[in-house]
């Protein structure tokens, strides 16, 4: 069935050249390694990480899985993943991701989080802030979409920050291990 509409992005917008480093400052958001995986079990352990998110790391070889998986997210261009790791020694301070990627209408939805020991540095905010750049005024995308627990008070500071406006809240729209959270929805689009 022929379409009646012209992809914001076509196929290959992604996947025809190599998944970007992006730089700020002294940090730099690179795409993810198989030598991140035992960083990534040890963030997984911390209470707050297991809090937010949906699943917990029980061991680095699981962690290396989940790194496959982002990897193969570039490839399918399904999804972006990219650690962010200090310029200066590769240290791992957090994550950021497209996901959900819809190439045809040029949307996806950013995630993050940061590593205990990273927090309140502005870490997150930065990172946040060069993906959101580079997918709306470098790959091509439309629409970045921000979502949250109405309850997570520090995501919220984060979508303010990086220019993200409020939408609305979903209700019910997520569960966690402590039952449903309303879910705020912030977005930025790309310039018409």
């Amino acid at each position: 069935m022929p379409s009646l509409i012209t992809p914001v992005m076509p196929p290959g917008s992604l996947n025809a050249s190599a998944q970007p480093t992006l730089t700020i400052d002294d940090l730099l958001v690179r795409p993810w390694l198989g030598s991140d995986a035992a960083a990534v079990a040890r963030v997984f352990q911390e209470p707050m990480i297991q809090y937010w998110h949906l699943r917990k790391a029980d061991s680095e070889d699981e962690a290396r899985e989940w790194i496959e998986q982002w990897r193969l997210g570039w490839e399918s261009e399904s999804a972006c993943h990219w650690a962010v790791v200090n310029a200066d020694d590769d240290r791992l301070l957090g994550r950021v991701s497209l996901q959900s990627i819809i190439m045809v209408g040029g949307q996806a939805e950013i995630s993050y989080w940061t590593a205990p020991e990273s927090r309140g540095k502005g870490v997150c905010s930065r990172a946040v802030a060069r993906v959101s750049s580079w997918a709306l005024n470098e790959a091509g995308f439309n629409r970045i979409e921000l979502s949250h627990s109405t309850t997570n008070i520090a995501s919220c500071r984060i979508a303010e920050k990086t220019g993200f406006a409020l939408e609305g809240t979903r209700r019910r729209a997520l569960l966690h291990a402590d039952g449903w959270h309303d879910m705020h929805l912030h977005a930025r689009i790309g310039e018409a």
